[in-house]
């Protein structure tokens, strides 16, 4: 099969021909139709040193797709060949204390398919039973690859009250600006991006979104606090990672309001605990992946009922042999999500 693979620890990834995977009894090989790069694959490709003592070349990665079952395991019943699917690409022991009492999604020995183990950036991917999706068949094929990120946006966003409150999102790449959009169908009263780059400032304004800001020019903090009456935003979702952009958040958070923290630090972050944390009663939460598998039950039933509109954030479509002129469109901040199409693009 054709397989973009991270063969060396350096720069780049090549476009290979690699043994196509065998499933095991409770395994589900599935025919990739769509795969979409994250930035963790951008991480990847650069060889950045937040991957390089995880990641052991060779390694097929990606980890956001959808496909077609292609043949089972001898122990797999629940789906079979021919189904719709995507994946949970967190596989979990089952038995840590976290897997035991309902929080599978931070186990204690995770791993990630396309970090840990191969990855969807090829003509087929092997996955758990356990960790295998199945979609209806109306939802389309391009949605049913960003499934992961829009997790991601739906665990942060209703990791709280949203409805009738005011929402700022920190940081538009394709979570931040896919939380914009649900925080929207589920009632936000008010949504606000919070980004610097044009690009993702114009996609926020393409969804609706309230009032768009670029903290490069203008005081977001002050700006926040005049839409909101003085009292400040009832949501905070910072995706940026960004120290400044995280203190930020805090400082427009009203009292008595909601951070949720999904954007990673490259390193320590200071805070006014006494002031933006203490003082204002504020709830702050961390968010990792998505809830197993209650994010999934409710991301899908958005779907469904048609309330969200993903489509301004697919930004290009390429087959997978194009994977170098990918990741130069997201280099240089000219897309939200690009998506990859190991058999060639489908027609129409």
């Amino acid at each position: 099969m054709k397989a973009l693979m991270k063969t060396r620890p350096a720069r780049g990834a090549e476009l290979q021909q690699a043994p196509t995977p065998e499933p095991g009894p409770h395994e589900v090989l599935v025919h990739v139709r769509a795969a979409s790069i994250c930035g963790t694959d951008l991480h990847i490709y650069h060889w950045d040193p937040s991957m390089q003592a995880r990641i052991k070349p060779p390694l097929i990665f990606g980890h956001e797709f959808c496909g077609e079952v292609e043949r089972v395991g001898s122990e797999v019943s629940a789906v079979r060949a021919g189904d719709f699917v995507s994946a949970e690409m967190h596989v979990v022991c089952g038995r840590c204390l976290q897997c035991r009492i309902g929080q599978s999604h931070i186990c204690q020995n995770l791993r990630i398919i396309g970090l840990d183990l191969d990855g969807c950036f090829a003509q087929f991917v092997k996955i758990p039973e356990s960790n295998i999706w199945k979609l209806d068949p109306a939802i389309p094929v391009d949605y049913g690859a960003v499934l992961d990120p829009l997790g991601n946006a739906v665990h942060t966003v209703l990791a709280g009250e949203v409805a009738g409150l005011s929402v700022a999102v920190i940081g538009c790449g394709p979570i931040g600006l896919f939380s914009l959009e649900v925080a929207r169908a589920c009632g936000a009263a008010a949504t606000y991006a919070v980004e610097i780059k044009p690009h993702r400032l114009e996609l926020a304004r393409r969804l609706g979104t309230t009032a768009v800001l670029n903290p490069q020019k203008e005081d977001v903090v002050g700006a926040i606090r005049s839409l909101t009456g003085g009292v400040g935003v009832d949501v905070v979702l910072e995706m940026s990672g960004h120290p400044d952009a995280i203190r930020q958040g805090f400082k427009m958070l009203r009292a008595g309001g909601r951070v949720s923290l999904l954007g990673l630090p490259d390193g320590r972050v200071e805070l006014d605990l006494v002031n933006d944390v203490i003082f204002k009663g504020a709830t702050v939460q961390g968010i990792f992946g998505r809830r197993m598998y209650d994010t999934w039950y409710r991301m899908i039933a958005l779907l469904k009922s048609g309330v969200l509109n993903l489509e301004p954030l697919i930004s290009e479509r390429l087959p997978l042999e194009k994977f170098e002129r990918a990741f130069d469109i997201l280099d240089a901040g000219q897309a939200s999500k690009i998506l990859l199409y190991p058999d060639g693009l489908p027609d129409g």
